[in-house]
């Protein structure tokens, strides 16, 4: 019967070093080392660096059986037989150049999300009367802004603006799972497209970019080829991530916003340049005269003397014009 799987905290023997810690992870059949600053993620991310070795006679701080241990792209997943914290996990990335690993808990990671308060002031100076496909579920309600919906059906997006009764702007809205389908199932080109259609279209994403490289049901490096591709075929249509669903939201707002008066004040000024009054025809341009350089050319080869720079003298040009009618 093989032996169950244990997490194992032990202090570093090495005094000299800044991270205090070593934790053992139950991958493969030597087990996977680090250096770490605490014992477990409570209240910020673990900066995190691999060792080279266990030491035979270990300080043991913590043993814990594990229930899984699994690494899933760029991450190890762990967790532990204990009722409190027990699932953490191990985020392998790159900062300035140089691997990097941080240990977080579903706590620090809440904690890193962008603590932030939008703005309440009005999109371009307007109350927003923003459009809600009728298809679209889980809407957007646009609480904090400045701005009433109703409901009707779009033919591109899930919230667009209208001027005079057309459709000027609109944004689709897509959580990552939702992305992804869409794009490996083939529709996100037409998405796009219908998109592309209108004066202005976009679509926003709720979640970050680099959580693309973490999927493990699909290959990242489709997704994001994917996205790229999508976006030089279609680059009137930005694809936007915003990090997190109420993000996307302001995001969405003010870009309709943006729009709408951009449309507005394009109109306006269409208008203005048609009431304009017409100026009245211009004469034909004289017919231009000879060249200094002609005429220059013309008197040497008759023996006037003329200086090979600076203005020619009445006379001279004169002659020419008499010898050329």
């Amino acid at each position: 019967m093989p032996a169950p799987l244990e997490f194992v905290v032990a202090r570093n023997p090495d005094e000299n070093s800044s991270l205090p810690y070593l934790v053992r992870l139950p991958l493969g059949d030597a087990g996977v080392v680090l250096k770490v600053k605490d014992t477990w993620p409570r209240t910020a991310k673990i900066y995190c660096h691999p060792s080279t070795d266990w030491p035979d006679n270990p300080d043991i701080v913590e043993r814990v059986p594990v229930s899984s241990c699994v690494r899933r792209g760029a991450a190890i997943d762990l967790q532990l037989n204990r009722g409190r914290e027990n699932r953490s996990q191990f985020v392998f990335a790159k900062a300035r150049g140089r691997e990097v690993i941080f240990w977080q808990s579903a706590r620090t990671a809440r904690q890193a999300r962008p603590n932030v308060s939008v703005p309440t002031a009005r999109s371009f100076g307007q109350v927003l009367e923003i459009i809600v496909d009728s298809h679209e579920q889980y809407a957007w309600k646009f609480a904090n802004q400045q701005a009433t919906t109703r409901r009707a059906a779009l033919g591109a997006g899930d919230y667009g603006v209208e001027s005079a009764g057309v459709l000027v702007a609109s944004v689709e809205r897509k959580s990552l799972p939702d992305l992804v389908a869409t794009l490996t199932g083939g529709r996100l080109r037409y998405l796009l497209a219908a998109l592309s259609d209108l004066p202005h279209g976009a679509l926003v994403v709720e979640d970050r970019y680099s959580e693309v490289f973490k999927l493990t049901r699909v290959r990242p490096s489709v997704v994001a080829e994917g996205l790229a591709e999508a976006q030089v075929r279609f680059p009137s249509v930005p694809i936007v991530f915003c990090e997190t669903r109420q993000l996307a939201q302001e995001w969405a707002y003010r870009y309709l916003g943006a729009a709408l008066a951009q449309h507005d004040e394009h109109h306006a000024a269409s208008s203005l340049e048609a009431a304009l009054p017409l100026g009245a025809p211009l004469p034909p341009m004289p017919p231009s005269g000879p060249s200094a350089a002609d005429v220059r050319a013309w008197a040497v080869a008759n023996g006037i003397v003329v200086g090979p720079k600076g203005r020619i003298p009445a006379d001279v040009r004169t002659a020419y014009e008499s010898a050329h009618p």
